[in-house]
């Protein structure tokens, strides 16, 4: 104990600023200083106390070795676990992001497929309705074009009739005309008419020379008219006037041999139409070949409708 002074023992317990005040390495410190405190004031030498403060200290290092590293084990454990929250973390934020991406996607998509069927369904509507439509104007086209021809069809019977009406009210005044001409020289007795013959298809007709009183014009279209046309020719004429370039139709207005409608038609071929038996027997000639291809066809259509 005389070896020990006052002053070395507080030099050795007083702490180095090295010395650590915190955490584990600052409670080994306390615990250490404290047990060398407390051995070595007890101890008879500085020698034992020396020796006892190393054993205390390896003793406290090697507790505070073993704490450091039970630490630094939780800091590893404490930093896996917050990388491992860390990386699940991220994993469910990624499967939301990509959950959100397909619902996006697959609203996207069936929005797109919507409209493409709307627009489809639009498209055959308007085309259903521009087909309805067109349809509809073809019947209407044909409907109107039905009932253009059967107004057409009906005025074309109308027509027909009163011509046939008109032709047979022209024939029945001619018949009742012929009767009543006198001949172009008057005579005291009668003059009997020529029996005419009805031509046959393959036969000329033959008539008899008309009276002398007619006997003028009768030559003179036997000379114009061809011999194998002539019967016929002659046979319309004697039916219609008789031969008279006079004969006029009270009722109609008929005139000449011919009994053309109107009269002032034989113009076409001579001023002279009204006396002109020539002129007359000319235009009745044209007439029958542009009309019915030639005398005898006029007199086929006058035995069947007795007009021509």
């Amino acid at each position: 104990m005389s070896g020990h002074s006052g002053t070395e023992h507080h030099q050795e317990h007083n702490p180095t600023p090295e010395t650590p005040k915190s955490g584990i390495g600052g409670a080994a410190s306390a615990v250490a200083e404290k047990t060398v405190s407390f051995m070595t004031a007890k101890l008879p030498s500085k020698a034992s106390r020396i020796v006892a403060a190393a054993a205390v200290g390896t003793l406290v290092l090697g507790g505070t070795g073993t704490a450091y590293a039970v630490h630094q084990n939780d800091v590893s454990n404490h930093n896996k676990q917050v990388a491992a929250d860390a990386a699940h973390a991220k994993l469910v934020a990624d499967q939301k992001a990509a959950a959100d991406k397909a619902s996006a996607d697959a609203a996207a998509q069936a929005a797109a497929d919507k409209a493409a069927a709307d627009a489809a369904a639009k498209a055959a509507a308007d085309k259903a309705a521009a087909d309805a439509a067109a349809k509809a104007a073809a019947d209407k086209a044909a409907a109107d074009k039905a009932a253009a021809d059967k107004a057409a069809a009906d005025k074309a019977a109308a027509d027909k009739l009163a011509a046939d009406r008109a032709a047979a009210a022209a024939a029945a005044n001619r018949d009742a005309q012929r009767q009543q001409l006198p001949s172009s020289t008057p005579t005291t007795t009668s003059t009997p008419k020529p029996t005419v013959t009805s031509p046959k298809p393959t036969t000329p007709p033959t008539t008899t020379k008309p009276p002398a009183s007619s006997g003028s014009a009768y030559d003179i279209a036997k000379s114009m008219v061809p011999s194998g046309q002539f019967g016929c020719f002659a046979n319309i004429i004697e039916r219609e006037s008789g031969w008279n370039v006079h004969a006029t139709n009270p009722g109609s207005g008929a005139y000449g041999l011919g009994q053309a409608l109107p009269g002032s038609k034989m113009a076409s071929a001579g001023s002279d139409w009204r006396d002109n038996p020539v002129t007359q027997i000319k235009w009745v000639l044209s007439y029958m070949d542009s009309r019915y291809g030639s005398p005898c066809g006029a007199w086929s259509f006058w035995q069947s409708h007795s007009w021509y």
